[in-house]
């Protein structure tokens, strides 16, 4: 266990009269920023020849050791593309169909409400359904790239809708970064292509997070973007947009953040860590041309990020160290473009969700020892001891300070794979999935632990045990479900937040598997105090997720003060997608498969077919289906 979570095991008292103190959140100092080009040139420089010099002393070792030492990279390797295979109007912003973390920050996601339509993104083509009334109607498709570009090698995987702007967010490995295309939606469900603009970044997929976010009108974007300091244009890789036009080239990139709002702390960037821009750009929905500003830190690879209503918090990790933990820099981001601030920290998240920017002016955020960030599927390799670090916003500065070992509280558990998190009302809840891989039905399933604590005050940690695993933690109201596989079924635990923590109802579902398992891929519709209908896709015991097929079907349960009973499913029918023209995006790595609860309907998303049911008290039958696919082997 690292030498400050030792100590904050011997220092856990967190007084509550500090919550008081916290109520001013402004940071004591900011973050420096370069005074000017000519400054932040000679520092790239400076960084420059110290990675030259390192990479020659590691050679002249190799020479001595007869080349049996093997040679690390000097500078940070660009991400490998992925392999193949391998956003509201004001009429539905009071109903909104996507599982987001925090109330009013809208994320990215494969289907949105406009109005009297759903509005769905899949394999590059942007569909309408309109669902107004007691409709379901295929509206509109058309491609979710520019008309006249090449697509390939692009990957098109969120949407966001701002009034009546549609926003396809996608990654261009041929135009090199996030790519923006701008639709326009009209009351009747048509959609008119606005315009394309790219941002430098590096590729910012997660198997967890989401590239993108929407907080009123401000398309928010988290980007990486790794340096290279010893390149002929030392700002080939710094923040810049364009608007595309077929003969667009990358000298129609332009920068959008100057020296004076690239920030660092007094950490010296280390050269075989290689130098990262942790850049947010915020760019305007409400102006027909999209204007975007950004704001970088100068930092290590390793991240993890996560979007409040006011700020982007983005946490910094890098190499292991000797002791075993992470070193890491957490960075604070205001939306407002203000100056950035930060402090030093150990360990590491486990994904956006170990984070909580709570109403009594602090930030809590459950940490391992060790983690690399949540690129790719970094999320679920993480190790060590926990630990709760909860410190208060007004205590960020210049980066100069470290969070104190007092704010660091040290917790039970971690040991496992697929540490799953969430915080629920007032507490913060987080267990293991236990074992990776499927287990087969006659083998014994170990009892797996969820624990839950009270993030805001000193009261024992509780250790509940379950029958089954943690894949999937969620809020039902002020309670919370917990969803994992024990053999071959799939169980479900309510638990009761009150005082204490406690297993309220269980449910199993024989010979089933969560058939999503993006936080998207949930919902639970409130329909009264205590009461309300949960959607989640499932599959069979055996069958593994596949990105190119529709989800079996969409299971429903009814919440009574917690005790939770089937109502049935909407399964979808076997159909082949292999003629339905696509030409680019053409996996789900976001999946296909969302409950939908809607204008006091239930929809079940499955791939092209979307599908209605009606709720009785017993049960849920389907009442009509359509698919909105396009004609088969027609490009359109």
């Amino acid at each position: 266990m690292p030498t400050v979570f030792k100590l904050a095991a011997l220092s856990m008292s967190l007084s509550l009269a500090c919550a008081a103190q916290a109520a001013a959140t402004a940071p004591q100092k900011t973050l420096p920023a370069f005074a000017s080009e000519q400054e932040l040139t000679v520092y790239l420089q400076t960084l420059a020849q110290r990675q030259l010099e390192q990479q020659r002393a590691r050679e002249k070792m190799l020479r001595r050791s007869g080349g049996m030492m093997k040679m690390a990279p000097s500078v940070a390797p660009a991400p490998a593309p992925m392999a193949e295979a391998s956003v509201a109007s004001a009429d539905s912003a009071a109903e909104s169909v996507t599982n987001t973390q925090t109330a009013g920050v809208d994320e990215g996601g494969i289907v949105k409400l406009h109005g009297k339509h759903l509005v769905m993104l899949r394999r590059g083509k942007l569909f309408t359904v309109a669902v107004g009334g007691n409709a379901l109607q295929p509206v509109a498709a058309v491609d979710a790239f520019a008309p006249g570009s090449d697509p390939s090698g692009s990957w098109y995987d969120e949407m966001l809708i701002s009034g009546d702007t549609v926003a396809v967010i996608g990654y261009s490995y041929s135009r090199g970064g996030t790519e923006v295309g701008l639709f326009d939606i009209d009351a009747a469900g048509k959609l008119a292509y606005r315009a394309t603009y790219h941002l430098r970044s590096n590729d910012y997929y997660s198997a967890r997070n989401y590239a993108s976010r929407l907080v009123g009108s401000k398309l928010v974007f988290y980007s990486p973007l790794s340096l290279n300091v010893r390149g002929k244009d030392l700002f080939a890789g710094f923040p810049a947009l364009r608007r595309w036009r077929p003969d667009a080239v990358p000298g129609d990139f332009q920068r959008i953040a100057p020296a004076t709002r690239v920030y660092r702390t007094d950490d010296e960037i280390d050269p075989d860590d290689g130098a990262t821009l942790h850049t947010v750009t915020v760019c305007d929905l409400a102006q027909r041309e999209m204007r975007c500003e950004a704001t970088a830190v100068m930092g290590p690879q390793g991240r993890v990020f996560y979007v409040s209503g006011e700020s982007v918090y983005v946490w910094t990790t890098r190499r292991g160290r000797k002791d075993g933990g992470t070193q890491a820099g957490l960075f604070r981001i205001p939306l407002s473009g203000a100056a950035p601030s930060a402090l030093k920290v150990a360990g590491a998240p486990v994904d956006q969700f170990s984070f909580l920017e709570s109403g009594d002016g602090y930030l809590n955020v459950l940490l391992r020892e060790q983690g690399k960030g949540d690129a790719m599927w970094d999320s679920s390799r993480g190790v060590g001891e926990l630990a709760l670090l909860r410190v208060a916003l007004s205590s960020f500065s210049d980066g100069r300070d470290s969070a104190p070992a007092s704010s660091y509280r040290a917790l039970p558990g971690g040991a496992g794979y697929g540490l799953q998190n969430r915080y629920v009302g007032q507490y913060l809840l987080y267990g293991t999935s236990g074992q990776f891989g499927q287990r087969k039905a006659d083998q014994a399933w170990p009892r797996q632990g969820l624990y839950a604590l009270r993030w805001n005050d000193n009261s024992a940690v509780q250790s509940l045990a379950l029958p089954h695993g943690v894949e999937r933690i969620e809020a039902l109201g002020n309670d919370a479900v917990v969803v994992g596989a024990a053999g071959s079924d799939l169980h479900f635990s309510s638990i009761k937040l009150g005082s204490q923590a406690s297993i309220a109802g269980t449910y199993v579902r024989a010979n089933a598997a969560q058939g999503e398992s993006r936080s998207h891929g949930f919902f639970y519709k409130p329909q009264s105090a205590g009461a309300g209908v949960i959607g989640l896709p499932i599959l069979g015991a055996h069958e593994q997720p596949n990105l190119r097929q529709p989800a079996a079907s969409v299971l429903y349960l009814r919440n009574t003060d917690l005790q939770l009973k089937e109502l049935g499913a909407l399964a979808a029918q076997p159909a082949r997608i292999d003629n339905d023209g696509c030409r680019v995006s053409c996996v789900d790595w976001y999946g296909n498969a969302r409950p939908l609860f809607l204008q006091g309907r239930v929809f079940a998303l499955l791939g092209y077919e979307l599908v209605e049911g009606q709720l009785t008290q017993n049960g849920i039958r389907e009442l009509r289906r359509i698919s909105y696919a396009p004609a088969p082997g027609v490009r359109q």
